[in-house]
């Protein structure tokens, strides 16, 4: 059929067919065409009821009056009843403490109790929504029985509506008094007050109450609600006097109080084990967001209140870390440290991979301090993932820097168990593991930026090939022949030396040395001081690290910058299946992560073992001086310190060695040659305390 017939075809079926009579029969629309209309109008309903149900709730929010009565049960009803048929859809996009505080309580339960004679007693528990949302992360048969408690009639009848519709067997709804309700079995493994607590005027003696019944031994109490701090409140808490004043005074007008006496008085019964604050958006309402907060608490134990400092970088550092892998060989450190049971060492954090690694080594204690707490957040969650997942999810997320699933595993069975600093990092961070973590931070940039550049130079099929080579001969010829290394290898020299001041310009800057390599300025200056071009200081890095170690097996630092993953033969110890294993068999047990600087740290407690890092480069003299002494008086007799530095001879050696220590080059930095597999420094102290 030719184009004539094409056009002829289209043209019968956008008209339709004639008949006999020549008169013209139109087609009918599809099924498919008719179902999308109806779909479409459903839809166009579905909103307009969702919006009239969301003007219903703001009506009596704002503009009704309480009723002017003694009975708390008659105000509730009052209040809830016009809007209890659109309570549940106005409140998800409001009441944002819900979904943490369900998935923090089931995700210990998990550890406490693994039988199925649970009971959970939802205090103000509404109209059950909390059980549909529970669901999402628990089974709801481990629980023997649910109940379901609140004085407003008209929403019990919500809930009750709820328990038949989805079949709960276990779930009895009671219209009661949270001050007088016990549970029948006279024991709780679980009390909630979600958004319940600050609308009970007499809260202690709902407390007091709740208290009598909670599981004394794997008992939990959640609680999340509105608030507002104290003026000297815990560090966490605080907000400006003109947020405490607002806040109260807008919930105030509908008998809801939400100041500090109600948490003031938790803390004073109970043990908090965690508590996470933050603000959330309010519907229809641009702008203001409103504070919330979320803890869980057990029966009192011999044990101190979780009590955490608000932490932010110090000036000039990014919003994220520098790091994501430590940048220091703990397989060269192992035979001059030489740490072990017993010991209680300080390290930087930086990446946290060998903070975990002294963990492998079977010490007492491993203080892991960072200045940045963007480090912290980083070591933080792979010390909670060690807990709390499995190793291929935990392979997922920190060997090959992605997990498809990462959302669901951070709140379900991460986030429940962060600090509040590394939870509200975290929290706005999750896309990390969509596009890679270790493509991230500053360090991530510069991995990320020298792909990019590989495939504009021409590079990249040589790095590819030196990633599959299966010796050190086959890699080394690849390096060799490429055609950047001939070059700096046979231009001649005024050539060479305006090939490497643009480098230095472009790539070995200040600024890019910092945000990018985690270089500071006093460190750059060291290089400088020492007559080392930093052009050269790069070259000599990466040559004597081609040169003397098979990258593709046997150097996980640069496999890592390489590729944006490790592998499984070539990654740190914490990433293999036996280092995984062990640390969560308890060795992760000994890790303590600190936020804060080095130097209070340093001088909290007794140490057998610091690992300085190349932390003293970055101090001027002054301060370089007053680490020396602290290490003087903290490092117990046959401690030991190591250290790496930029400089060949750093002059705060003889700071150290003038404290009591006898101080010993161990390695320093020679051309074509490999200190380490990263090989990056220009010398290697140890340090022994007399």
């Amino acid at each position: 059929m030719g184009k004539g017939g094409d056009a002829n075809l289209r043209q019968r079926k956008n008209k339709g067919t004639r008949t006999s009579s020549g008169r013209l029969m139109k087609r009918s629309s599809s099924v498919l065409e008719k179902m999308s209309s109806l779909q479409s109008t459903f839809d166009a309903k579905k909103r307009m009821r969702d919006l009239h149900n969301d003007l219903t709730v703001l009506k009596n929010i704002w503009f009704k009056k309480l009723a002017k009565t003694e009975s708390h049960a008659e105000r509730l009803e009052q209040f809830y009843g016009p809007q209890a048929h659109a309570y549940d859809g106005f409140r998800s996009n409001f009441l944002w403490g819900r979904k943490p505080l369900l998935a923090s309580c089931a995700a210990r339960l998990e550890d406490i109790a693994s039988t199925d004679d649970m009971v959970w007693v939802d205090l103000g528990g509404g109209t059950g929504e909390n059980v549909s949302m529970m669901s999402e992360y628990m089974d709801l048969s481990k629980f023997k029985k649910i109940y379901v408690v609140d004085l407003c009639s008209s929403l019990c009848e919500q809930a009750r509506k709820k328990v038949a519709e989805n079949g709960w067997k276990n779930v009895s709804v009671v219209e009661a008094d949270a001050c007088e309700f016990t549970p029948d079995e006279g024991k709780a493994t679980l009390v909630t007050f979600s958004y319940s607590l600050s609308m009970i005027p007499p809260f202690h003696a709902a407390v007091d109450r709740a208290v009598t019944y909670l599981d004394p031994e794997d008992g939990l109490l959640g609680v999340c609600d509105f608030f507002t701090g104290a003026k000297y409140d815990l560090p966490m808490r605080q907000m400006s006097w003109g947020r405490r004043f607002f806040w109260r005074c807008i919930f105030d007008t509908d008998n809801i109080d939400i100041g500090p006496e109600r948490r003031q008085y938790l803390d004073h019964s109970l043990s908090r084990v965690w508590e996470f604050n933050d603000e959330g958006s309010i519907p229809y309402v641009p702008y203001f967001r409103a504070p919330y907060y979320v803890a869980i608490y057990t029966v009192p134990k011999l044990e101190s209140l979780l009590i955490e400092n608000k932490v932010e970088a110090p000036p000039r550092f990014p919003p994220t870390f520098l790091y994501t892998q430590s940048w220091e060989d703990p397989h060269k450190d192992e035979p001059y440290l030489r740490a072990g049971p017993g010991d209680v060492c300080l390290t930087l954090t930086s990446g946290g991979c060998n903070s975990l690694k002294l963990c492998l080594d079977d010490v007492k204690a491993v203080y892991s301090v960072d200045c940045n707490p963007a480090q912290n957040a980083l070591l933080e969650l792979k010390q909670v993932a060690i807990r709390r997942l499995e190793y291929e999810d935990f392979w997922k997320l920190f060997g090959e820097g992605r997990h498809e699933n990462f959302p669901e595993l951070f709140e379900k069975k991460l986030a429940p168990f962060l600090s509040q600093n590394s939870l509200k990092f975290w929290r706005t961070k999750q896309y990390y593991f969509k596009d890679g973590l270790y493509y991230h931070g500053g360090m991530g940039k510069v991995v990320w930026s020298m792909q990019i550049l590989f495939k504009v130079l021409f590079l990249k099929g040589a790095v590819d090939k030196m990633l599959h080579a299966e010796t050190l001969e086959e890699q080394k010829a690849i390096f060799n022949n490429s055609w950047l290394v001939k070059l700096f290898r046979t231009a001649p020299a005024p050539l060479l030396s305006v090939i490497s001041d643009t480098l230095a310009l472009l790539l070995f800057n200040r600024v890019t040395l910092w945000f990018g390599a985690g270089v500071p300025l006093k460190q750059y200056q060291l290089i400088k001081q020492d007559g080392v071009h930093m052009s050269n200081y790069a070259a000599r890095t990466f040559d004597g690290v081609a040169q003397n170690c098979l990258i593709s097996k046997d150097n996980y630092f640069y496999y890592n910058c390489l590729t944006g993953s490790f592998a499984k033969d070539n990654c740190p110890d914490y990433l293999t299946k036996e280092g995984f294993d062990k640390l969560k068999a308890g060795a992760v047990d000994s890790l303590f992560i600190v936020n804060d600087f080095f130097l209070p740290t340093l001088k909290a407690r007794k140490y057998t073992k610091v690992i300085l890092m190349d932390h003293v480069d970055w101090l001027d003299d002054t301060t370089a001086k007053q680490v020396a002494k602290a290490l003087g008086e903290q490092v117990k007799t046959g401690g030991r310190v190591i250290w790496r530095s930029a400089a060949f001879s750093p002059r705060y050696a003889a700071f150290i060695e003038a404290a009591g220590f006898s101080v010993e080059r161990i390695q320093v930095q020679e051309p074509g040659e490999m200190m380490d597999k990263v090989n990056m420094y220009s010398s290697f102290y140890l340090a022994i305390k007399k």
